[in-house]
């Protein structure tokens, strides 16, 4: 397996993509933690310049925070950039058994990672600020969490790897506890790696109450 220091300096969006595909193969991370600390290590080498990632930030007025396809990973893994609107926040959810690497390439981004729900509450253990260039880790092993931009003023862009992707999550009302099964659709908008793009629509309508806003992997429908 290649080691971070092993592989070309990753100075651009694309050297990122390249670096992660050559580390992470044909297996994505799997349950080798030698790995996930070479991608976490990777993520961290990349230094967000808005110039790589602008163009694929699409956002839409009055939609929810919106997920743009970076790349596949050849079905074991799946990169996407994420833009938070002013005060938008995902609702307290798992990643169904996947492991989640978020940088933040602009603005700031809360995390507030909970207890899995004892006797029908949930316990916040603690609450981190993200900055541009931090990298956070999230598994189901660790807890629960939820992200959300504290700013009202600016948006927010984070880059996510979920491996293996996921098409099914829960979300947990904070007051009780109660988990409600979702199914999750990832919305394909550009692919760096690509010559085409897909598009599909966010059928989602914007709203700044965390109940209700939707988790930050694939587009979440609840069932």
């Amino acid at each position: 397996m290649p080691t971070a220091e092993s592989m070309l300096p990753v100075k651009t969006m694309q050297d990122l993509v390249s670096s992660l595909n050559e580390a992470m193969g044909d297996s994505g991370l799997g349950e080798d933690l030698c790995t996930v600390r070479q991608v976490k290590q990777l993520m961290h080498s990349y230094v967000s310049q808005s110039d790589d990632w602008v163009q694929h930030a699409i956002y839409h007025e009055g939609s929810r925070y919106t997920r743009n396809l970076v790349d596949d990973g050849n079905g074991k893994y799946n990169l996407l950039i994420l833009v938070w609107g002013e005060g938008q926040s995902s609702p307290i959810h798992d990643h169904a058994g996947s492991h989640c690497m978020m940088k933040l390439l602009a603005g700031e981004l809360d995390e507030q990672l909970y207890a899995w729900p004892r006797d029908g509450s949930l316990e916040l253990r603690r609450t981190a600020p993200l900055r541009t260039n931090s990298v956070a880790y999230m598994h189901d092993k660790i807890g629960l969490h939820r992200i959300g931009n504290p700013s009202l003023s600016t948006r927010a862009v984070s880059l996510h790897l979920y491996s293996p992707p996921y098409n099914m999550c829960k979300t947990f009302d904070e007051s009780t506890g109660a988990a409600v099964q979702s199914t999750c659709t990832a919305q394909k908008l550009t692919n760096l790696m690509a010559s085409s793009s897909q598009n599909y629509a966010c059928s989602a309508g914007f709203t700044t109450d965390p109940t209700m806003a939707m988790p930050h992997g694939p587009a979440i429908t609840s069932t």
